[in-house]
């Protein structure tokens, strides 16, 4: 059975911070995926994504987080979270400028994508993208590896939102991509906040949370799955988180 829910901007956007506020479904979860992402159109999309993946009643939800530039994904990362998600909203945040991607739960940081262009590796800056949240069954893989099937005596299965907040540049549709990055861009008398440089990286209070996330909060990281990537992906050489 197929099933699922969703929603998206009116617009595309580029750079600046997307926020909502989610309360995640309660009780046996098991199967479903809750996704809230960006994403641009085409063959080689750009996408940043949070998936809260559900689990069996007691079993704690874990956060998937991927990064597609160019129609390359295969970046995931998997969290636990120091909080039931299940009992209250939480915020979950994309903060997008030139230099870096900032995954944020909470307002703290739980992956950061840097801009690595002087080491040949693409960076998503020249594609507006669509916000989107969406929820639905998944359950040949999102429980435990889809040995945990969904309950379908246990729908309707619903997350709640709100607060759902852009401070972005909108892109008209009409704009051609590169005029739309011209446009998004600071330049000469037009600033835009994403721009300036204490947001070009984390500050030193935000580097610290990361790292706790990281060693208190990370399951997975392709970075360290010598199975599936014998060679360490190039920009896990060089992260400096």
């Amino acid at each position: 059975m197929i099933s699922g829910a969703g929603f998206s901007s009116k617009s595309k956007y580029m750079f600046g911070k997307v926020s909502i506020q989610i309360k995640l479904v309660e009780g046996d979860s098991a199967g479903t995926v809750t996704a809230f992402y960006m994403s641009s159109d085409g063959p080689n999309h750009n996408e940043f994504d949070f998936e809260f993946l559900g689990n069996t009643t007691g079993e704690p939800y874990l956060v998937q987080t991927n990064i597609y530039v160019n129609g390359v994904g295969n970046r995931e990362q998997r969290l636990n979270l120091w909080f039931d998600p299940t009992k209250d909203f939480h915020s979950y945040s994309f903060l997008w400028n030139q230099r870096q991607v900032v995954f944020l739960v909470d307002e703290t940081p739980v992956r950061v994508h840097t801009n690595m262009e002087k080491h040949g590796l693409p960076f998503p800056k020249d594609q507006p993208m669509g916000v989107y949240s969406s929820i639905w069954n998944a359950d040949d893989w999102a429980t435990q590896g889809g040995r945990v099937k969904t309950d379908w005596s246990h729908a309707p299965f619903i997350a709640s939102y709100k607060g759902f907040e852009i401070d972005a540049c909108e892109c008209p549709i009409a704009v051609a991509a590169d005029d739309n990055a011209k446009r998004c861009s600071s330049s000469g008398e037009k600033r835009y906040w994403w721009d300036e440089p204490t947001l070009a990286e984390l500050n030193l209070h935000q580097s610290h949370q990361l790292l706790w996330v990281r060693a208190n909060h990370m399951v997975y990281d392709y970075c360290t799955d010598s199975a599936r990537f014998p060679v360490t992906p190039v920009e896990c050489q060089h992260h400096r988180h």
